[in-house]
């Protein structure tokens, strides 16, 4: 990124025109695996709420996550095309996604198809940074994402919006839901087609297909529970999405075509019981799912599937007014199948986990043990320890310590003989230490957020000399500053979010691949009574990609909001205003300029 314009988005932000989140003061859940205020939460954590979803206009879980501190999204090619999600740095499969809080992502390649989530379905997003394995188990290194799907609200109502866009781009949803009684329902259903631009940049791979790579989405989600009391209830949830993305091999003969279809899904049934006024009680009881199919030239060439079957017993118990005790037991077996014969296809792992939260008075304290007992390596290990001092009505610090790990996967361990290669069954997971100092200031709209991090990864996977196995060998250095500042003034809103960090080979020295050193996102919204107009500006500074230097870049996407008639509006989108020409990963195009429209109607 250059420096002047670094600069100016700085001033900018200083001029005291920034974003102020409404979501300061929301309750999050993530953080702690109970529920908290955004402004107690000793984990760095950060919320795209639905009014958030609905003002950006994006189509895709990826579009929103670009938005936020410490996140760096690349793709190989448009929309739906495979995505990889970097968290301060570590890893695309050190970040643990959650949807409902449930695992969607494969245990084959490690990483969870967020390109595959489309925002009709979404409400809102949590995302937490920093070391969450005490808290949720394997992958959470980096953080955690949690999606929260739509439920219904108020009384029974539809919803429908429609639109289209550059590249053939058609969009179109329908949704139902509210409360009855004791009872709430929703059923949604979204359909995203494009027609798309060649994934592979023919100038790096003159033998690519040349033509147009389209995606095509369908989703569904439906949620119902009943209260039997104000603190009994059962819930069902149901999600579903499969997509159909065309795609170049930059190898093969160019008129070869290829297609790859994935399905995510998830369903789960919980059952919420206040057990004794100091005791709250959830069962859950969940399947989650990833199936990726390819073709080529019509026939199917590959299929990798993963379904993670999940149990969770988890108990909060109130100790007085200060704090809240947390208890439970999780299981979760993984099973892979499709068309590669894996030397193992099941696994299975115990976990037991326990924490505490207390809040007194200018003292806040987080304390979190789990274990996780795997069927194949063994057991792991992580913990976290947080303190936060109050320091002034306005101003609050906190420092953490935490260790992490991330399982070997299927691919790593269990991959059959082939081509000489084969997994490696005694690999051990991968450990992570992190530590972060963090400062918070808000005040009359205005806030302030800063944290200091360092966070070593040590037995990190990686091929062998002879490229023959996977073997515990790397490790890494992850040293970083977030900074995010924002105030609101007069229906004028501005948040500049920055991220200055050093991602390293700790034994090379060499910087991570496809991470890049600076970024940096500044957000305009200007609102009026009847609408509102935003922009964004979002700039990387170089990243490597194998042997190649991907150039820094900046974009500017512009949205608009108009309510025209009650319950009616427009909303309109631009992305990449000037045309920019960058990568996101090496002879992969990305989108140029792109518009968008739509039409909603909302209760």
């Amino acid at each position: 990124m250059k420096l002047h314009k670094l600069i100016a988005a700085l001033l900018c932000a200083a001029s005291g025109l920034a974003f102020a989140q409404d979501s300061l003061e929301e309750v999050v859940v993530t953080a702690a695996r109970s529920e908290q205020h955004l402004t107690k939460t000793l984990l760095h954590t950060s919320v795209i709420s639905q009014r958030d979803i609905q003002a950006s206009g994006a189509a895709d879980v990826p579009a929103l996550l670009r938005n936020q501190a410490g996140v760096e999204v690349t793709q190989n090619g448009g929309v739906g095309s495979q995505s990889s999600l970097f968290l301060r740095g570590t890893n695309s499969s050190h970040t643990l996604v959650l949807l409902d809080g449930v695992r969607i992502g494969s245990a084959t390649s490690g990483a969870t198809a967020i390109d595959q989530l489309m925002l009709d379905q979404i409400d809102r997003i949590e995302v937490v940074r920093g070391n969450a394995s005490s808290l949720y188990g394997a992958e959470a290194i980096g953080g955690v994402v949690q999606i929260f799907t739509k439920r219904g609200k108020g009384a029974p109502a539809a919803s429908a919006s429609a639109g289209f866009g550059t590249h053939a781009t058609r969009r179109a949803s329908a949704s139902f839901g509210g409360e009855l009684n004791d009872a709430n329902f929703y059923l949604g259903v979204s359909k995203f087609a494009t027609d798309g631009v060649s994934a592979v940049n023919t100038a790096v791979s003159p033998s690519a297909n040349p033509d147009a790579d389209g995606y095509d989405n369908t989703s569904f989600s439906a949620r119902t529970g009943y209260a039997f009391d104000q603190s009994d209830r059962i819930d069902v949830s149901l999600f579903g999405s499969r997509g159909k993305v065309k795609y170049d091999n930059a190898y093969g003969v160019a008129s070869d075509t290829h297609d790859s279809e994935a399905t995510l899904s998830k369903w789960s049934l919980s059952l919420t019981d206040q057990l004794l006024p100091a005791w709250q009680s959830r069962l859950m009881l969940a399947q989650g799912a990833d199936d990726v199919t390819s073709y080529k030239n019509g026939a199917r060439s590959s299929q990798f599937k993963t379904v993670n079957d999940q149990f969770s017993w988890q108990n909060t118990l109130a100790t007085g007014e200060q704090g809240v005790l947390l208890l439970g037991v999780e299981r979760l077996k993984q099973r892979v199948s499709g068309s590669t014969a894996f030397t193992q296809d099941a696994r299975s792992s115990n976990s037991y986990f326990a924490g505490y939260t207390g809040d007194y008075g200018v003292h806040q304290v987080q304390a979190n043990l789990r274990q996780d007992r795997y069927s194949d390596f063994g057991t792991a290990n992580s913990g976290l320890l947080g303190y936060g001092l109050k320091v002034s009505d306005s101003w609050r610090i906190m420092a953490n310590a935490s260790a992490a790990f991330k399982a070997p996967t299927f691919n790593d361990m269990y991959y059959p003989l082939s081509y000489g290669y084969q997994g490696n069954p005694n690999l051990k997971p991968e450990r992570a230490h992190n530590l972060e100092l963090g400062a918070h200031y808000s005040q009359s709209g205005l806030h302030l957020e800063a944290s200091l991090y360092r966070n070593r990864i040590r037995d990190l996977i990686a091929t062998n000399s002879s490229y023959s196995t996977m073997e515990n060998l790397d490790e890494a250095v992850i040293e970083g500053m977030e900074l995010v500042y924002g105030v609101q003034q007069n229906g004028l809103a501005i948040e500049n979010t920055l991220t200055l960090e050093s991602p390293r080979n700790a034994k090379t020295g060499v910087q991570l691949s496809k991470r890049a050193q600076t970024l940096n996102t500044l957000t305009i919204a200007r609102t009026f009574e009847t609408g509102r107009v935003g922009g964004e500006w979002h700039s990387s500074g170089a990243r490597i990609d194998g042997s190649n230097t991907l150039s820094a870049y900046s974009v500017v996407n512009l949205t608009a909001q108009w309510e025209f008639a009650p319950h009616l509006g427009l909303n309109a989108r631009v992305d990449n205003l000037f045309n920019e020409d960058y990568m996101l990963a090496h002879g992969y195009n990305t989108l140029g300029r792109v518009f968008y429209v739509g039409l909603n109607y909302r209760p």
